[in-house]
């Protein structure tokens, strides 16, 4: 007689309610890939941390090279071209490129495109909301550089990209902007990728088009809130528009369109073997940044990866620290960086797509508790 053995269910206890997680697919443990915390948002009490992602956790980049090379190595060979990958703002457009930065060798014909909190000079392909989130309203651009512009406009299959899915409705909403707003009305095939899903079908029993689903986990979620709870206070960071300080960054890593990774930042900086360094992203701008970060590793130094954020997270469980201060964008929104001011580097390097003296002075006195020497790294 066989044994039947249950899966291990996942469960924390917030302030606002109870999340239960019970898996049923993939070959990773939860607690391999996430941890829960609390958000600072009425709309939805609480939020997956991944451990894998650099976003409010650092890690190093071998272990993000790894997730993405994971999750490309799922994506269907066949898809037909072409093939036209979508990473979502902010949380995964490094995902997003790190996915397609894996899986652009299987297609000859193939863009990354990220959507956007930040407007640029180039045309709108659509715009399309995250409704649960702290920041709803994404943007998407045509590319302005005629050979991927018509990779994007030709596409017939469709590749997008989030850290997780908690409902699918973020997917139905962007695909539903692609075919309709964006003209992309030979779309075929669709694919959705992601850390972790949790929202079953809904995509597949949405969209007229074939649908395959690609994660590392996948389960059934269940949210007990607590009627006692006092309902959180989110700060004002839904906020779509150009801040009063210019983008002098590279647009070339996803807004615009990306094929081929520039991989140029910081090419003056270098590393001592074992040196202990933290490489920051900011909001957006993460994939060149990681590039960095990976350079540098593979030279022997010790490095983490992380950003800054504008997603308003409380303290405790996955949260172990928190830096506020204002955005280097000229928005005059809040930004955080998590789990950083509690641990201790021989060097943080801060990577921007502004100008250096946009950075708020309280991010630099705090990361020069955290570290001896800290440095800005931007395009000049």
């Amino acid at each position: 007689m066989s044994e039947i053995i249950s899966p291990v269910i996942y469960r924390r206890e917030l302030a606002g309610g109870t999340l239960t997680v019970t898996p049923t697919g993939g070959s990773l443990a939860l607690e391999a890939l996430f941890d829960i915390a609390e958000r600072q948002n009425p709309k939805r009490a609480f939020l997956f941390v991944s451990k894998v992602l650099g976003r409010h956790i650092p890690v190093s980049p071998a272990i993000m090279r790894n997730a993405y090379r994971q999750l490309a190595q799922q994506i269907p060979a066949d898809l037909p071209q072409p093939v036209l990958f979508i990473g979502m703002a902010e949380t995964a457009v490094g995902l997003g490129a790190g996915v397609f930065d894996e899986a652009k060798a299987a297609f000859a014909d193939a863009v990354y495109l990220t959507s956007t909190r930040h407007p640029v000079d180039g045309e709108l392909l659509c715009e399309f909301k995250e409704n649960h989130s702290h920041a709803t309203d994404h943007l998407l651009y045509r590319p302005t550089d005629p050979v991927l512009r018509d990779r994007v406009l030709q596409a017939r299959s469709v590749v997008l990209i989030d850290d997780e899915a908690t409902t699918g409705n973020t997917f139905v909403n962007l695909l539903h902007a692609l075919r309709v707003d964006g003209n992309l009305h030979q779309l075929e095939r669709v694919v959705t990728v992601t850390l972790t899903d949790w929202s079953g079908d809904a995509l597949a029993t949405t969209c007229p088009l074939p649908v395959n689903a690609v994660s590392l986990v996948q389960g059934d979620w269940h949210w007990e809130k607590n009627p006692l709870a006092p309902i959180p206070l989110m700060p004002n960071v839904n906020i779509t528009a150009s801040g009063s300080v210019k983008i002098t960054g590279k647009q070339s890593w996803g807004r615009l369109g990306m094929a081929t990774s520039a991989a140029d930042l910081g090419a003056e900086v270098h590393a001592l073997p074992d040196e202990n360094i933290l490489v920051l992203g900011s909001g957006e701008f993460v994939w060149e940044p990681l590039l960095l970060a990976e350079r540098l590793e593979k030279s022997g130094a010790k490095v983490k990866f992380s950003c800054t954020t504008r997603s308003p997270i409380a303290l405790g469980f996955a949260i172990e620290s928190a830096l506020a201060f204002k955005d280097n964008y000229g928005l005059g929104i809040p930004n955080f960086v998590y789990n950083i001011a509690h641990q201790q580097f021989d060097r943080i390097l801060l990577c921007v797509e502004t100008e250096a003296n946009s950075v708020d002075p309280l991010l630099i006195d705090a990361l020069q508790r955290v570290a001896p020497a800290v440095e800005v790294i931007y395009y000049a």
